[in-house]
């Protein structure tokens, strides 16, 4: 059988994930709402999203919905569970998901780390222009104002001393 996802979400009571999809053969909408069993406010969201899509009785449905959406929907799932209101936790899921320019990523561990370039390479790759996009500019050309001056350095001033 073949599903095409619509909408992905969830429902806070009981904790469940919730499908919108279109029966190819039958050319309606169905609703499909898969339980969250044993979740709790400590639980691993991308294991448990990984296990949700690799589940033979969901796997057929969910082909459409990606990994990253579904650990976000685990994130506000837990962030509930842990008491915060829906607004907090969305505030919560947004700030995980962007990369802030002046956040010093060499006190980040392994694991943060990942996710930071994770959602770099995501950026990248959406903001990307290929050949085949309309638009596109093979030698783009592009003079920045100089309204302020330069502030020199000393690692780029030429030195007598040379190796």
């Amino acid at each position: 059988m073949s599903y095409v996802a619509k909408k992905c979400g969830i429902q806070l009571q009981p904790p469940s994930i919730v499908l919108i999809y279109e029966d190819q053969v039958k050319k309606n909408l169905r609703k499909r709402i898969m339980p969250v069993r044993n979740f709790t406010k400590f639980s691993d969201c991308s294991r448990v999203a990984e296990q949700l899509k690799n589940n033979p009785r969901h796997k057929t449905y969910l082909e459409g919905v990606s990994l990253e959406q579904l650990k976000k929907l685990h994130h506000l799932l837990r962030c509930h569970l842990q008491g915060q209101t829906l607004s907090q936790s969305l505030k919560q899921v947004e700030q995980n998901e962007t990369v802030d320019p002046e956040e010093d990523l060499n006190k980040l561990n392994d694991e943060e780390l990942a996710q930071k370039k994770r959602i770099m390479d995501e950026l990248f790759e959406k903001n990307r222009k290929r050949k085949e996009d309309p638009g596109f500019i093979y030698n783009v050309e592009v003079e920045f104002p100089q309204d302020k001056e330069l502030e020199a350095c000393e690692w780029d001033t030429d030195t007598e001393d040379e190796f």
